[in-house]
């Protein structure tokens, strides 16, 4: 399993916006721009991210993008499928109709758990953790700059 472009960066985004969570919104240029995306694709990445209710936009000359949701209640889960929809390893776990061998398929099942952990996994794992995670590596950088 390979995650898309599209979900690695629009994490990538959402830890940003977490990252400055209770301050100003944030301008896509500047996500950009931290981020090493292209602000044409990021701005590409926001539409879904807003449908789904991850994101808000704020209008005027002090505008730009906010979570819209505390980073302790977004899930790597919720952004994930926001952007790729439901996690599926094959098709056949999600519509049964997909394969006339399901029912004799050892495999399956596999898949099965395998989609099951890392659903789980996502849906764990919340954009706070994710900034403790970025701080922390941030900081030991830091320090072995020194």
């Amino acid at each position: 399993m390979k995650l898309s472009t599209r979900a690695r960066y629009g994490v990538r985004m959402m830890i940003d916006l977490a990252l400055h969570h209770g301050g100003e919104p944030v301008l896509l240029k500047d996500i950009a721009c931290r981020q090493a995306v292209s602000e044409k694709y990021l701005s590409q990445i926001v539409i879904p991210l807003r449908s789904a209710g991850l994101v808000r936009s704020v209008r005027g000359a002090h505008g730009g993008y906010k979570l819209a949701d505390k980073p302790d209640n977004i899930t790597l889960r919720d952004v994930v499928e926001a952007l790729d929809g439901e996690i599926f390893l094959v098709d056949c776990v999600s519509d049964m109709k997909n394969c006339p061998r399901v029912s004799i398929c050892a495999t399956r099942e596999i898949w099965s758990l395998l989609g099951r952990k890392i659903t789980d996994t996502l849906q764990a794992t919340t954009l706070s953790d994710l900034v403790i995670m970025q701080r922390r590596k941030a900081n030991n950088n830091l320090m072995n700059d020194i």
